[in-house]
């Protein structure tokens, strides 16, 4: 498949908890997730509640694309004028019911965890550019190359309109995957009140 967009299928609200469950299957004990809701049976109970509200932030304000209608794989991605969650945005997304399936917990952990990497945020990349939030594949079809043409298809938009991309991860194994597609470190910490390292990475655009 050749990485463009046009290629690919631009989601709409009635494909959110199918995609929702797509990204929580790929993200099963993805550190970040784990820290939002450390029991896993209520982790895989619940999880799929704020992905949806991420797809559905990402619908309004950002684009969200799959592989194909059968959603092998789906990637989130918004502006970063647009990645700030005020509190209009938040309530057009939905956030009031999902905060309550999720409980006061698991959002006190997520709000936490968000004031610090929008901190972060703000302080690397002060400056316009195409925000990743999530890319994944569901684990059924991993290895065939759809998560590689998702990535593609959307720097090859990325270079024509000279904008940089800017991502978050929380593995070692997704650090070098993004530094093959051009990505490079710009910042490593620790989240607080967590042990979970928070690598920032960018791509500038290429000419």
């Amino acid at each position: 498949m050749v990485a463009d967009l046009s290629n690919l299928v631009r989601l709409t609200k009635s494909q959110i908890k199918a995609a929702s469950e797509v990204l929580d299957r790929a993200f099963e004990n993805y550190p970040l997730h784990v820290a939002f809701i450390p029991d896993e049976p209520e982790r895989r109970k619940k999880s799929r509640y704020f992905l949806e509200f991420f797809i559905r932030y990402g619908l309004l304000y950002g684009e969200v694309y799959a592989i194909s209608p059968k959603l092998e794989a789906v990637a989130i991605w918004v502006p970063s004028e647009k990645a700030d969650f005020t509190m209009w945005r938040m309530i057009r997304s939905g956030v009031l019911p999902y905060m309550f399936r999720l409980g006061w917990k698991t959002v006190s952990r997520m709000l936490s965890v968000a004031d610090y990497l929008v901190s972060i945020h703000k302080c690397y990349a002060p400056f316009s550019h195409l925000y990743a939030w999530y890319i994944g594949v569901d684990p059924k079809f991993q290895g065939k190359g759809y998560g590689s043409t998702l990535i593609k298809a959307m720097l090859a938009k990325t270079d024509s309109e000279q904008l940089p991309c800017y991502l978050e991860t929380h593995t070692k194994e997704n650090v070098a995957m993004h530094e093959y597609y051009g990505f490079k470190v710009i910042h490593e910490s620790i989240i607080p009140g967590t042990e979970i390292t928070h690598w920032v990475m960018l791509r500038d655009f290429q000419r």
